[in-house]
């Protein structure tokens, strides 16, 4: 979880920075999320298939996880060298290629250390760390950006002059590594093995599984994957919209905006996950598609009306809720990946299900409103009406996805 945190902390730095860095490179704000998007998420979503995926499906997962974080901290700490688009375009997919290592393989050890009735709480507590990264680097970039506003430049012991939106990337990325040593504490589990699916070993053989239940696979992945793309829209972009729309101050931004995703986008996806693990013990084997579907249609009028409201105070009212919601299903999500799958599939698995919801939703989440704004609005003003739009057309089709998804998934497990 803590390297979870990391990840999103190194991930989300830019929400804070659009500004700074658009000014500096003379960007526009598709370019700005090119950077958040397709530069991460290419490399992130790829690598963990093949190789990542196979190696944790056979290998120690632990110092995959390890030589991972050791990675993205340092490729963060360059993001902070860079002073062209290009050059931070290929840091930042120097940072996708580290983080790549981390979730799949998060994925199976957890499966391996908890039985099923306890999983959904387990893999929520460990995506907890996606809201605590995110509310981390609100706060830090923030208070970062407000302390060096007045200067284009800063000069850092070693470093010497930084441009001033650089310092955030120096300051966060290098105590990654010594998280990167700290997880070489963890003990790699032993494997929870499948009686008969233990022989069950080429990548042939998990697009084969996948393809035999694509009523489960296919559903459920585009399902979340709306549901990431909405995320991802709605996170990166609420700090620009706050600044454009409401004229608040990055301090203001990072100290009200900061804790609610900490607080409840952390409390959303371990609710979902106790949720989930309670409905199955009395039952209901479509439990973890049942909150997922519960989240998107309770999220849909939210999102819109977060994006809508007039006043920075009902923005900030509203949006408690709808990042409660918005993170409400992902555990859950994960843990009915994980109940159904083979062990020997299951980093690879997940590694194809990252793939999609990655791609479409890290990768073109933010674009996605920007273009909406770029070049349907043609006006950067109206950036929280790309989100809106985003909202509208993704949250009613996951819904429908993810209800689809459950009868394929209550037969998985007769």
């Amino acid at each position: 979880m803590v390297a979870y945190l990391f990840s999103y902390v190194d991930r989300q730095i830019l929400s804070m920075l659009v500004g700074p860095i658009k000014a500096d490179l003379g960007l526009s704000d598709t370019q700005i999320s090119l950077l958040h998007g397709l530069a991460f998420a290419v490399c992130y979503t790829l690598l963990g298939v093949w190789p990542i995926g196979k190696w944790a499906d056979t290998g120690n997962r632990r110092n995959i996880v390890a030589g991972g974080v050791f990675l993205w901290s340092l490729m963060t700490a360059l993001c902070g060298r860079a002073y062209s688009y290009t050059t931070l375009f290929i840091a930042r997919v120097g940072v996708g290629v580290g983080e790549a290592a981390l979730t799949p393989t998060a994925y199976s050890m957890l499966a391996d250390y908890f039985p099923p009735e306890r999983r959904g709480r387990a893999l929520s507590l460990f995506a907890t760390g996606v809201y605590f990264g995110i509310g981390a680097a609100i706060m830090i970039t923030g208070l970062v950006v407000q302390l060096v506003a007045s200067a284009p430049s800063v000069v850092l012991p070693l470093f010497g002059e930084v441009r001033s939106w650089q310092v955030a990337f120096l300051v966060l990325g290098p105590p990654g590594i010594l998280v990167a040593l700290w997880t070489l504490t963890i003990k790699e589990p032993p494997r929870r093995e499948t009686p008969g699916q233990d022989s069950i070993a080429g990548f042939s053989d998990v697009l084969r599984y996948m393809r035999a239940h694509s009523g489960f696979y296919a559903a459920l992945t585009g399902g979340i994957s709306l549901l990431t793309l909405l995320f991802n829209a709605l996170a990166f972009w609420a700090p620009a919209h706050m600044i454009r729309v409401h004229g608040l101050e990055p301090v203001r931004i990072a100290f009200t905006y900061g804790p609610l995703m900490f607080v409840f986008g952390a409390l959303g996806i371990v609710a979902g996950g106790v949720l989930a693990d309670r409905l199955r013990q009395r039952g209901h084997k479509d439990a973890e598609l049942r909150v997922g579907a519960w989240s998107a249609l309770a999220l849909w009028p939210l999102a819109i009306a977060t994006f809508q409201a007039s006043d920075p105070t009902w923005m900030f009212a509203l949006l408690a809720p709808t990042l409660f919601f918005s993170s409400f299903p992902f555990g859950a999500a994960s843990a009915a990946l994980q109940l159904v799958t083979p062990n020997r599939l299951r980093a690879r698995t997940s590694a194809v299900y990252l793939l999609v919801i990655n791609l479409t939703g890290i990768g073109f989440g933010a674009t996605a409103a920007s273009l909406v704004s770029d070049y349907v609005l043609r006006d950067d003003t109206r950036i929280g009406d790309g989100v809106t739009a985003v909202a509208a057309v993704a949250l009613p089709f996951a819904a429908l996805l993810l209800w689809r998804a459950a009868a394929t998934y209550r037969r998985m497990q007769d």
